[in-house]
């Protein structure tokens, strides 16, 4: 199977703009997928190593066009974090920008696009991928857990149409971009964008450079999606005062909002004439589940919205039954066909088929109102979203202990700051700064505090609950 295989029809409209001044139209970019898959020889596994260029993002449509299977990346990843999931899947090939050339001089290049190569690997892999199977991506951020959710060409597809129809998206969009293509969050704008055929402003600076919002000014752009930390900082970088008269939209996903912020920004929308677009998603349903639709944001603020068109919620109370009276807390379920095929942790998982249904249980706690909007109340696992970037805390655990098997660690904390509980003073810093590069976690979100023992029960495990 493949997706995309209709870059064509938008002929000679430019597919993406480049902050370098590089751009691409859909005709190019059917070109190069092409070309892309005649190198390539066919259905295989790619590492590609993502950064939000013009070369990023053209290879990754052409693997769906043509077939093989990406796992997203980030560029910037740790060396040895990348070097275990290679380890682990042995892909046929690594996509990866100039910079990260030598790196891999031990692979061939075999196709050259962009400022991107296609680097043949040596593993030789034999193991099948599921027919359907179109697309990898991480579960817990940038600990380089082998770990991985398996979307299938469906789930893209039926997700980006999702979006498309309820956000209204025709080909004026041009939507730039602030959070990186190997997140589930941006990659959904590119597909959902390309898909009707778009403009996608490619930026690799932040919102907090003048330069970003230069480019924004100068290509016009027409929306941008944030996580709360991405709200938070435009409020400090005073967005209120921004003259931006080509904004039509702007959304936000990857972890609750504070009511008090989507109040703010939902009064700014109704003010200006602009739409403000509250989501709710995870990885596991290839990307959004809910929005709350514009005109209910300053009504409904702090809500996640409603299911997207195609999909449905059911609330689960401690025994699995359906909870239908409004404000009961019970665990969110979700149904549609956005949820993805299961998990992977190692090849041999790629030849998995669909293992859920077409349903997921969140780990999400949450309840309606009697409007039927829902509210997303805290969680069941143990997993942040800090910045957007979903951690697992039981990975970061792993991680330093691993480095330090010495320490009694447990970490913990909320959506503002991960907490690492310690049982000795000296190496506080040295943990603090391991995560940090494992993970480029701000520093700032991480807060070391020290407790005289770890709460445990007579099994030896942790009580999280009696942590400070």
């Amino acid at each position: 199977m493949a997706y995309y295989n209709d870059f064509e029809k938008y002929g000679d409209r430019l597919a993406a703009i480049s902050d370098t001044g590089d751009t691409m139209t859909y005709a190019q970019l059917a070109r190069s997928a092409k070309e892309l898959g005649q190198a390539a020889g066919g259905r295989s596994l790619v590492f590609c190593f993502c950064t939000n260029t013009i070369g990023s993002m053209s290879g990754y449509l052409s693997f769906l066009y043509n077939g093989i299977v990406p796992l997203m990346i980030d560029a910037q990843i740790e060396e040895s974090l990348a070097e275990n999931l290679l380890t682990v899947y042995q892909p046929d090939y690594i996509y990866v920008p100039e910079q990260l050339l030598t790196r891999y001089e031990q692979f061939s290049a075999v196709y050259t696009n962009r400022g991107y190569s296609l680097l043949r690997t040596e593993y030789h892999c034999k193991e099948a991928l599921y027919d359907d199977l179109g697309l990898l991506l991480t579960t817990s951020g940038s600990t380089g857990s082998p770990k991985l959710v398996r979307q299938s060409y469906t789930n893209i597809q039926a997700n980006a149409q999702s979006i498309a129809d309820y956000l209204e998206l025709n080909e004026t969009e041009r939507p730039i971009t602030t959070l990186p293509m190997n997140y589930t969050y941006g990659l959904s704008i590119i597909n959902s964008h390309v898909l009707v055929g778009g403009t996608v402003l490619l930026t690799t600076h932040s919102i907090l450079e003048k330069c970003f919002w230069d480019f924004f000014k100068e290509q016009g752009a027409t929306s941008f999606g944030g996580v709360p930390y991405t709200y938070e900082m435009l409020k400090r970088i005073r967005f209120f005062r921004m003259d931006l008269p080509t904004l039509r939209t702007f959304t936000q996903a990857g972890g609750k909002l504070s009511p008090e912020l989507h109040k703010e920004f939902a009064q700014y929308a109704v003010e200006k004439g602009k739409h403000f677009v509250v989501m709710y998603g995870q990885t596991e349903a290839t990307a959004r589940m809910a929005y709350l639709p514009y005109e209910k944001a300053l009504e409904k603020f702090g809500s996640m919205g409603i299911a997207i068109p195609g999909g449905k919620f059911i609330l689960g109370d401690v025994e699995g039954n359906p909870i239908t009276q409004p404000g009961v807390v019970g665990e969110l379920i979700y149904e549609g066909a956005n949820v993805t095929l299961g998990y992977a942790e190692r090849r041999s998982d790629l030849a998995k088929g669909d293992e859920r249904g077409g349903r997921l249980e969140t780990g999400d706690m949450a309840q309606m109102d009697e409007d039927g909007y829902f509210y997303v109340v805290g969680r069941k696992k143990r997993f942040l979203k800090l910045f957007g970037n979903r951690i697992n805390l039981d990975e970061i655990e792993r991680m330093v202990k691993k480095e330090f098997p010495d320490l009694d660690v447990v970490a913990g904390g909320t959506d503002e700051q991960m907490v690492i509980y310690m049982t000795q003073a000296q190496q506080s810093d040295a943990v603090a700064a391991l995560i940090t590069e494992k993970t480029h976690i701000n520093s700032r979100a991480i807060r070391v505090e020290f407790i005289d023992e770890v709460p445990r029960n007579e099994a030896g495990k942790v009580l999280y609950k009696l942590l400070p």
